[in-house]
């Protein structure tokens, strides 16, 4: 039975053929000389993920003039089982991750019920005390002797001097006595309008009251709550370029930008990137250039971006 020559013998025999070099090949394929010895070679594991190498083989088969839709066959019969492999590990990976995440959130549900259960406790158990101890004091007889108030010591009369009437100061110590002049024509010095400057007490004039102030007056008031921004990933393919991009914690997304697309992502807090040529893709954050991540061809792998 014969078997189907593999992709890479296919490639480096018709590119002998024609006088090509690697270099002149990468010159016009845009693509990395090392990705293309690797294709050669059949060494898969230097090459970035599936869809990204099929780029790289339909552009091989077109720079050499090339059936692209055979030397996709050949690529499938030959990396087919490698690449198989690759997704199930990759399967594997986020079936973890997803796993973690799941056993954190139940940890973080069990802290919060026992908290609960807790703060529920210490709650009973200060109202029974409270109970008991109201309990006590109504039971306990009362043992406290009455307290008698003193008697107002007493201020001897101060004796009037003849022709003058006494009256008292309100603002004044005891004893001390404010003299009125006897008008003449009255009897014993009883002029009704001194009777009734008599009885009328003197008042001191009394400063208004200051107002109390506020207590609350000096908090700040917020006007309202800030709504978070969202985190905007924009990336620009320089050169044929494979990416995954992972949002939040929802599954990764694989897209192939050619020189020129652009591709936006919108998330909450945070992006998990892969890029499989790393020097060809321009990343933005929020329209902030970030990177670089690595040289033209060379693959980074599970770039974080977040807040």
């Amino acid at each position: 039975m014969h078997t189907m020559e593999s992709v890479g013998e296919f490639f480096k025999q018709v590119r002998e053929t024609k006088g090509l070099t690697i270099d002149e090949v990468a010159s016009k394929t845009r693509i990395h000389p090392d990705f293309l010895r690797a294709l050669e070679e059949g060494n898969y594991s230097k090459l970035p993920d599936q869809v990204f190498a099929k780029g790289f083989v339909r552009s091989y088969a077109r720079s050499l003039g090339l059936d692209e839709d055979d030397a996709m066959r050949r690529f499938i019969d030959s990396a087919g089982m490698f690449y198989d492999k690759q997704v199930q590990l990759e399967r594997l990976r986020l079936q973890q991750v997803e796993d973690d995440r799941r056993k954190k959130a139940n940890r973080k549900i069990v802290i919060a019920a026992v908290g609960v259960g807790l703060l529920a406790l210490v709650l009973l158990l200060t109202r029974e005390q409270s109970a008991l101890v109201g309990d006590h004091l109504l039971t306990e007889p009362s043992t406290a002797k009455p307290v008698t108030p003193a008697p107002a010591p007493k201020v001897p009369p101060v004796p009037a001097q003849p022709g003058k009437i006494e009256v008292p100061k309100g603002d004044s110590p005891p004893g001390q006595t404010d003299s009125l002049p006897v008008l003449p024509g009255t009897r014993g010095g009883e002029d009704p309008a001194a009777r009734q400057q008599i009885q009328a007490p003197r008042s001191e004039a009394t400063s208004p009251l200051l107002a109390a102030p506020d207590p609350l007056s000096g908090l700040s008031r917020q006007a309202g709550l800030t709504n978070k921004e969202p985190l905007v990933l924009g990336l620009e393919a320089l050169e044929l370029s494979w990416v995954v991009v992972q949002v939040d914690d929802s599954s990764p997304h694989e897209a192939l930008l050619r020189p020129g697309e652009r591709a936006t992502w919108t998330a909450s807090d945070r992006f998990v990137l892969t890029l499989g040529n790393a020097g060809g893709v321009r990343v933005e954050l929020n329209g902030v250039p970030q990177g670089p991540f690595g040289a033209s061809g060379q693959v980074a792998r599970e770039i974080l971006l977040k807040r």
